[in-house]
């Protein structure tokens, strides 16, 4: 079967937005399969989230800058690649973000860890504060996590969350597994500068501002409570 099954219509999609990027490997691809089964349950949801946000994290950081640093091998000294700079920061957004944010610590361990804590008032799909504490700002990027840009409200809201506290657009990249084409209208009206990953872009919301097909509550799946 084709590396590209399911594939044209969601290309097409996603034209519409230059700063998205759905990274097509075929174990994103695979792994979101399951995450999006409902039969699958929490005990395996939970390491499948992690192993794909380590996944797309490997995309994001492709092009970090490196500088030379001389080190020694068993067998001789050599100026050898390491990151410049401080290490990017993880900032999950609470809570379904915890998940995927793991991921990306298995990748960059020495990265610190801020938190934003928003929920979404149901009435008016509009995200509410609760939490927020980051790390050292300067000369730094943020990765912000999120399983799902739906609405593009939280995503939106996280991003001026970090603005007020001095970074730029141009200093933050967002990770989700799904978005929605609304979602992603919303998000650009404001930030259309700032990079989205993502494992797919999916068809639509419906009437509750779910994703279709989606793959249900990210933070419910995660944590059991279902």
């Amino acid at each position: 079967m084709s590396g590209t099954v399911g594939l044209e219509a969601e290309l097409k999609r996603a034209t519409e937005f230059p700063n998205l990027h759905v990274v097509h490997h075929p174990l994103v691809r695979h792994k979101l399969t399951h995450l999006r089964a409902k039969e699958t349950p929490t005990p395996y949801w939970r390491p499948l989230i992690r192993e794909i946000a380590l996944l797309i994290g490997y995309e994001i950081t492709r092009k970090l800058d490196l500088r030379a640093s001389r080190i020694e091998t068993p067998i001789t000294a050599m100026d050898a690649p390491v990151l410049a700079g401080l290490p990017p920061a993880i900032v999950p957004i609470l809570r379904a973000g915890l998940g995927m944010a793991e991921g990306l610590v298995d990748l960059m361990p020495m990265a610190p860890i801020g938190h934003i804590g928003l929920y979404r008032d149901h009435a008016t799909n509009l995200p509410v504060e609760y939490y927020v504490r980051l790390p050292e700002a300067k000369n730094r990027l943020f990765i912000l996590v999120d399983p799902m840009l739906a609405t593009g409200n939280s995503a939106s809201y996280a991003v001026d969350v970090l603005n007020r506290h001095g970074i730029g657009d141009d200093n933050i990249r967002f990770m989700a597994l799904v978005t929605a084409p609304e979602g992603m209208r919303v998000f650009n009206e404001k930030h259309a500068s700032v990079q989205v990953w993502a494992a797919a872009l999916d068809e639509r919301l419906n009437e509750k501002a779910y994703i279709v097909p989606g793959l249900g509550d990210a933070g419910d799946r995660l944590f059991g409570t279902l």
